[in-house]
């Protein structure tokens, strides 16, 4: 990441002063919408071990809402399913539903234009013994270049789908499969906790100059999986997956 390029979490409550993980971690939640049940809209990596663990719930649903034309990858959709699976505990299993909404009519859209979209949309949500995640994919870029997705509540998260499908299943390009499952797996990632929010580290290996991310250059929690920067990497290499350290520091906060 160079200069002042987002990373793509947020760790604690600010009024919508809201920039994205910047290197100096200056982040913050945007306010919950109005209507917020008590167990959604808290800060980022707050239900790591929620999501981990069978403590308080036993069900994890996946809920998409696609724009038009931006319908999820299906390999990249099992992909996450299969990630969350190796390293969650959740005994009444992992479900996934799909739904188009109503194009946004913007090329660039702010944080806050994400958080309105999801307030108008999302229908599944913590309660009971279900924990839910929304994943939204947008028609429009973020107001910030080159970022490919953000994981901004600790159970909301939205891939940006135009500078996804600009930049991947084309000629010379990586394909539209391995963009997506990184950015997936990666923003669920900080879901999950990582690193060093909301799943404790069990040995010190965050990256103190691209906040919590991970700092070896070959882990899925790199910094350089949620933005342009990853498409050389994935043109020619696999998908990243956890390393040991990240793999540890779920498995000491609930998960396999």
């Amino acid at each position: 990441m160079k200069g002042n390029k987002l990373f793509l979490y947020v760790s604690i409550y600010i009024l919508f002063s809201f920039a994205g993980c910047t290197k100096n971690d200056s982040t913050g939640n945007p306010p919950s919408p109005p209507g917020a049940t008590s167990n959604d809209y808290k800060p980022t990596g707050s239900s790591a071990k929620d999501i981990l663990s069978t403590q308080n719930f036993t069900i994890l649903k996946i809920d998409i809402k696609y724009m038009p034309g931006y319908a999820p990858d299906a390999t990249a959709i099992n992909n996450l399913t299969g990630f969350l699976n190796t390293y969650i505990n959740k005994s009444g299993g992992i479900s996934v539903s799909q739904q188009q909404i109503a194009a946004s009519g913007k090329s660039n859209l702010t944080i806050e234009d994400v958080v309105a979209i999801e307030k108008n949309t999302r229908t599944s949500v913590t309660a009971n013994n279900q924990i839910a995640i929304n994943i939204l994919i947008t028609d429009g870029a973020f107001s910030t270049a080159n970022v490919l997705g953000v994981a901004y509540y600790n159970t909301s998260l939205c891939l940006f789908g135009k500078t996804i499908n600009d930049n991947s299943g084309g000629v010379g390009q990586t394909s539209r499969t391995k963009l997506q499952t990184t950015v997936l797996e990666h923003e669920v990632g900080h879901l999950l906790g990582l690193v060093d929010l909301g799943s404790p580290m069990q040995t010190n290996h965050k990256d103190a100059a691209h906040g919590n991310h991970c700092n070896n250059s070959g882990c899925l929690m790199y910094y350089t999986s949620e933005t342009t920067d990853i498409l050389g990497f994935l043109l020619t290499g696999a998908i990243p997956t956890l390393d040991a350290n990240c793999i540890a520091d779920l498995k000491a906060n609930g998960g396999k």
